[in-house]
């Protein structure tokens, strides 16, 4: 099966085939037809697996035909967060360059005026976060009386986050006439529920289990000491054909550190978390999808959702607590028919962590034994013989240094101590945020779509 046999306009189809693809995807070729005969729709299905352009496509067609009012969107599309937001968006461009169609985008983080311009200007389709959105309603800014197709995308993780509420008032808010098409990886019984309550004679498409991790994902887990992980994960990354890679933390803390110990031993990486303001996040994704960067650290803000392409590992650097983020987090590599790797290390905190996922996904993870023979040399890494003799070597190196300066320095040539009780050169290092200017968005900037909502 090909684009052509779903239906799809030519003009989209020509945008399709300038975008590289030919064949659509299992979810894609189920649910373009079905959302092109305005049928409602439920979408469950694992990530990677092209989930967006399966409402993305057959929405650029349907609007199409119809014209643009003010303060009143023809379809709204609602995501859970601003980076996901941000994806639809480019999925836009890439796909409706040859459409005369106008977007804004609601999210938090950036300023509302360019945002209420665009509205009052009239806009075809609205990406929005439900709290943004709300927001604006709220203030009067904006009219849902005329979206005639709502997108509920990501919803699991929009239950996660505590949305449901907002969403359940946002449907209130739309005709009651509309098609809906709702999208998740699971179905746990509060979505059932708002499918039931929201959606009319849906056509439901599942495509993969949800909990079952992608076929062409080559999964290992690592057992080994917590204090080895930093070793570990270089030398993997050193000896193991890594292009790109994510790796994964559990705390913020652990990003930013991690991040700063692959930067001081040479390694190109950036981070991304939730303590970051939108700018930086947005800045950080976009130098690790140039290429400036291609190790990003990450925490779960960015494991559900992201489709960055030729990611060819994965690192889960702490076992995740919830045995489903794992299956999302893996997911950033192996799609769209490529193959990746995913190693998960396991200490002795993490056992009961990987056994819930292992339970989950119905799979045994193969252990990986890493070779000793084939760490990297060992200039960049700390010597690891004879560690206690080391410390005590640093320790008296610091302690001469305050007082006699030259027997300090022979003392450390003597010594060899680790590289790390040398002055900290990793500052030097560390990646200065990317200036932006005052208000500015620094997210995807569709051009096609004439986006004057980026504020």
């Amino acid at each position: 099966m090909s684009f052509a046999d779903l239906g799809l306009s030519d003009e989209l189809l020509q945008a399709v085939t300038t975008a590289g693809y030919d064949t659509p995807t299992p979810i894609q070729a189920q649910a373009i037809p079905s959302v092109l005969m305005m049928r409602d729709l439920i979408g469950i299905a694992q990530t990677g697996t092209g989930k967006t352009a399966s409402f993305v496509l057959p929405m650029i067609d349907i609007l199409a035909h119809g014209r643009r009012r003010a303060l009143m969107p023809r379809s709204l599309i609602l995501e859970p967060t601003r980076e996901l937001a941000a994806q639809v968006a480019e999925n836009f461009e890439k796909y409706g360059k040859n459409h005369d169609l106008k977007m804004a985008l609601l999210i938090g983080g950036v300023q509302m005026g360019d945002q209420i311009k665009a509205l009052q200007d009239g806009v075809d389709v609205l990406i929005a976060t439900p709290g943004r959105l709300m927001d604006l309603f709220e203030r009067g800014k904006i009219l849902l009386t005329g979206c005639d197709l709502l997108v509920i995308d990501e919803a699991d993780r929009m239950l996660d986050m505590g949305f449901i509420p907002d969403i359940e008032n946002i449907c209130t808010k739309l005709p009651a006439a509309r098609q809906t098409l709702l999208f998740s990886a699971t179905m746990p019984p509060p979505i059932e529920k708002l499918a039931a309550k929201f959606l009319s004679n849906p056509k439901k498409i599942e495509v993969a289990r949800a909990a079952t991790a992608n076929v062409n994902i080559a999964q290992h887990k690592v057992f080994l000491d917590q204090r080895k992980k930093r070793e570990a994960l270089r030398t993997l990354l050193r000896t193991d054909d890594v292009k790109t890679a994510i790796v994964f933390c559990n705390r913020k803390t652990t990003v930013r550190e991690l991040n700063k110990s692959l930067q001081g031993h040479g390694f190109a990486s950036g981070e991304i978390h939730g303590d970051m303001d939108q700018s930086a996040r947005l800045a950080e994704l976009k130098r690790f999808k140039d290429g400036q960067v291609n190790i990003l650290v990450a925490s779960d803000v960015a494991a559900r959702g992201l489709d960055i392409k030729g990611v060819s590992h994965v690192f889960n650097f702490d076992t995740p607590w919830h045995p489903d983020d794992y299956v999302h987090r893996i997911g950033r590599t192996g799609r769209a028919g490529a193959t990746g790797r995913a190693f998960t290390f396991v200490s002795a905190a993490d056992a009961e962590a990987i056994e819930n996922v292992e339970k989950l996904t119905k799979v045994e993870i193969p252990v990986f034994t890493l070779d000793s023979s084939a760490k990297a040399p060992p200039k960049q890494d700390a010597p690891q013989d004879k560690p206690a003799k080391q410390k005590s070597s640093a320790q008296s190196s610091r302690q001469r240094k305050s007082e006699t300066p030259v027997e300090a320095e022979t003392e450390t040539r003597a010594a060899k101590p680790e590289p790390r009780s040398r002055p900290p050169r990793r500052r030097e290092r560390e990646p200065e945020p990317e200036a932006v200017e005052d208000g500015a968005w620094n997210g995807p900037i569709p051009g096609f779509l004439q986006v004057s909502a980026l504020a």
